[in-house]
């Protein structure tokens, strides 16, 4: 309790000194920007720590700590760049990690090129197009972050390519088509060229209201400055990424994705903003997981699944508290504990909480609790039995 009164307090004096850097000006139409977003705060596991495993775990850390740089060379060409720094994040989505680490990395690394609305280039290290939520900025999300098991395989949510992507029909029409590195062949591949062929992608999307959503970025809640409706899919494919015999390297299945999804938002005078989206992601690979020394990446939390997720929140009209829940349900091919394998593991997430904006998403405070429930659990593995999460977290924008 006196860490959570701590990271209020930091936000009650910190709060009226936040500002956005002012962008400079480097000429006509021509500017560099630098800016600093954090989300500090505190996580808390009812399980995974201590010497047998059972004991609550407490972990105040940066969720995310980035630094970074968006500049213009005139009304056409662009360029956007962000470094992440974490330190000793230990609570991960189902785990508890036993050894402390340390990373720094270049998240963003891109040069963008619009010579018109329909028509735009984008090439470098970038977010790719399969899924929604991971198109969502995740400093702008309705509940504390996407989902957990949204993730693809080898490139989670980045990859380093070339899209191509416009508004058609004054934006009611969106397209995009991204080729991207995907899995990395491994030097002495039996199957090397193979395993080093590009990842394909391409999403069309369509919006039905008054506002719509034409950026390459969308946000899990405008907080009721857009009345939005948006219906899109997405399909990905990449040739001979996996074995069903990692061994022998024999067996080599084809990488193959899809997922659609609907997202709603609408405010209402004197009522309130309503939120709603929902989305549904199936990745498969041949089912090479059922090959006796099957390939890694076949299986696991990135590996083939399908699944689906339901969230919804509810805005204030005179005051600004959003409240949110969420249901997510995957099926994991194989998910393994630390004793043995499961085969059509369940695993299904539930969470609700609030925000409360201090200056929009500037500086907020987002509370939020959870519980994570397999079908099939290990009674010998703490990390594979169900489990609650509290999480308080702050979030500053400069």
């Amino acid at each position: 309790m006196k860490k959570l009164l701590l990271i209020i307090s930091m936000v009650s004096v910190f709060a009226s000194s936040v500002y956005a850097f002012d962008p400079i000006e480097l000429g006509e139409n021509a500017y560099l920007k630098i800016f600093y977003d954090t989300q500090f705060g505190l996580t808390y596991r009812d399980t995974g720590t201590g010497v047998m495993n059972n004991e609550a775990a407490l972990n105040l850390n940066f969720r995310r700590n980035r630094l970074g740089f968006i500049g213009t060379y005139n009304d056409v060409l662009s360029f956007y760049f962000q470094t992440e720094y974490i330190e000793n994040k230990i609570i991960n989505p189902l785990s508890i990690s036993d050894t402390p680490n340390q990373n720094f990395y270049v998240l963003d690394a891109q040069v963008r090129y619009d010579p018109f609305d329909f028509l735009r280039f984008q090439l470098g290290k970038f977010k790719h197009n399969l899924t929604r939520e991971n198109l969502e900025a995740c400093f702008e999300p309705l509940n504390l972050d996407r989902s957990l098991f949204i993730n693809t395989t080898f490139k989670t949510s980045r990859d380093i390519g070339v899209a191509v992507w416009g508004n058609i029909l004054d934006g009611w029409i969106q397209y995009r088509v991204d080729v991207m590195e995907g899995k990395t062949g491994k030097s002495g591949d039996l199957f090397a060229s193979d395993m080093s062929q590009f990842r394909y992608t391409g999403r069309l999307q369509f919006s039905f209201l008054e506002d719509k959503e034409t950026d390459y970025g969308m946000k899990g809640t405008y907080r009721g400055n857009k009345q939005v409706l948006t219906i899109g899919g997405a399909v990905q494919y990449e040739p001979n990424v996996v074995y069903t015999d990692a061994v022998n390297l024999t067996g080599a299945k084809d990488y193959f994705a899809y997922s659609v999804d609907i997202f709603y938002e609408q405010g209402f005078e004197n009522i309130g903003v309503f939120t709603a989206s929902a989305a549904y992601l199936d990745i498969n690979m041949g089912d090479a997981y059922k090959g006796e020394f099957a390939s890694a990446e076949s299986y696991g939390q990135n590996g083939q699944k399908r699944g689906y997720y339901v969230k919804i929140g509810y805005m204030l009209p005179n005051i600004p508290l959003q409240f949110f829940a969420r249901y997510d349900n995957y099926y994991f091919a194989r998910l393994d504990s630390k004793n043995q394998a499961f085969y059509n593991q369940n695993v299904s997430w539930v969470g609700a909480g609030f925000n409360y904006y201090i200056d929009g998403q500037n500086i907020k405070i987002t509370a939020q609790y959870s519980r994570t429930m397999f079908a099939k659990q290990d009674p010998n593995d703490p990390n594979y039995r169900d489990f609650n999460t509290v999480e308080l977290y702050t979030q500053f924008r400069f």
